[in-house]
């Protein structure tokens, strides 16, 4: 995300779940500038197109995808939105409005802004975006030493807060009682230490630089067996929301991936992002689809399936180094390491501003070591960024985070149909996570 005087690189997995920097949240990088973000990486053999010189001319580019989304009118499907956000300032921000109840009551709000992220799990919505109503009826979930809060960690920084027990409804599907996040709503003395050691805190609006997070990757929940034992758990007790201490989780008291807790179309979603032209535009709209080969309107379609681990990884080879590689609309750049590439410096830091836009293309590979071939352009950020009204870029690029790692984020995902196919082994199903397009 970015602000056009500071930039500061972002990409939006949460790395708990895999014990590594995979998710950035927006903020701590603020320290070094405002503007977007990745959890770094690379990935593919590169290869430059035939680009004129000039930093953004974009007429020798490929062309790219050009799938267009299905309009968002029926119960299963919600618009997705990429404009100047909640923060007027962010790129690359696709959100929803998603509606969170008191559970089992009628005491509702809708909350707009809420970023659509494929590369964590779960609903986590920022205190000051609720009502004192709201606030008020959200109950909080106890355990035998205090109230449930979570460090929900992020390559950049972390976000804290209690969890709390839901109705989320988005579009017209619902999923009943599950535990979210609540960001913010504890004292900054409350964060633990072990918490405030990974980064800046993404607890306000012009940090996250959205009201809210919603996490719909392939995991049900957001840490899995990981969290059920205490000591490498993202939980804390915090008696009276203070001295917090680390505490191990049940599955079912875990912040929940609301698609796989839907009563229908639960198995997955597919995200559809339209066509954006290479050299940016003001604003984008899509369609978030839930569920796949559940309806009329979400049969799969995809050219490449892939399956990926339980955290939608898979793996690619740059450079001739083994890499990991996860498609993740949190992150509003498509980030990777490649010390060829100029970065730009200044307020964009580590973005990449080339002397000429460049096609690269990857290799990926599942678990079953099944490949496909991928390609994605990279062009001078300066350029792109350089005018202020535009927030929806096919081409922006940078590395941030692990070297070991391709994150293809937002920009991978216009003009394509991505698919997640969520994990059902754990709750007794045989579909395991995967990835499409």
């Amino acid at each position: 995300m970015f602000n056009y005087g500071i930039l500061n690189a972002f990409t939006r997995q949460p790395r708990e779940s895999r014990q590594s920097a995979r998710a950035v949240a927006l903020g701590a990088l603020f320290a070094l500038a405002t503007v977007l973000a990745a959890c770094g990486g690379g990935g593919g053999s590169s290869g430059s197109s035939s680009a004129s010189s000039a930093s953004g001319d974009t007429s020798g580019l490929p062309a790219g995808p050009t799938q267009q989304p299905i309009a968002a009118t029926s119960a299963n499907t919600v618009a997705v939105t990429v404009n100047s956000g909640v923060t007027n300032t962010m790129p690359n921000i696709p959100t929803v409005s998603v509606t969170v109840c008191a559970a089992g009551s009628s005491t509702c709000q809708t909350v707009d802004n809420i970023q659509v992220d494929t590369g964590s799990y779960g609903l986590r919505v920022l205190n000051s975006a609720f009502t004192s109503t709201m606030r008020s009826a959200l109950s909080t979930i106890a355990t035998s030493s205090g109230t449930l809060a979570e460090c929900t960690a992020f390559a950049d920084g972390y976000t804290w807060g209690t969890v709390r027990s839901a109705d989320v409804k988005i579009g017209g599907e619902t999923a009943s009682a599950i535990p979210i996040q609540v960001i913010g709503d504890l004292a900054t003395s409350s964060v633990p230490t072990i918490c405030s050691n990974i980064g800046a805190a993404q607890n306000t609006t012009s940090a996250l630089g959205a009201n809210g997070i919603l996490g719909i990757g392939v995991a049900p929940w957001d840490c899995g067996s990981t969290c059920v034992t205490a000591t490498s758990s993202n939980y804390f007790a915090c008696p009276n929301g203070t001295s917090c201490t680390q505490t191990g989780v049940a599955l079912t008291q875990q912040v929940a991936n609301p698609v796989a807790h839907f009563t229908t179309d639960n198995n997955g979603v597919i995200l559809q992002m339209p066509p954006v032209s290479n050299n940016g535009q003001a604003s984008a709209t899509g369609t978030l689809v839930f569920g796949i080969g559940t309806q009329s309107n979400n049969t799969m379609a995809a050219s490449q399936r892939f399956t990926t681990t339980a955290w939608g990884d898979l793996t690619t080879t740059f450079n001739s180094r083994s890499l990991t590689a996860f498609l993740d609309s949190g992150s509003n750049g498509i980030f990777f390491a490649d010390s060829a590439i100029t970065q730009c410096g200044g307020s964009l830091g580590a973005f990449y501003c080339p002397s000429t836009a460049l096609t690269f293309t990857t290799t990926l590979v599942d678990q079953n070591k099944d490949s496909g071939t991928i390609s994605f352009n990279v062009v001078n950020a300066s350029a792109l960024l350089g005018n202020s009204s535009y927030f929806a870029f096919n081409d922006l690029a940078g590395q941030f985070g692990s070297n070991s790692s391709l994150d293809l984020g937002l920009p991978f995902f216009y003009g394509r149909y991505v698919y997640y196919g969520i994990d059902k082994t754990a709750t007794g199903g045989t579909q395991t996570p995967y990835v499409a397009f």
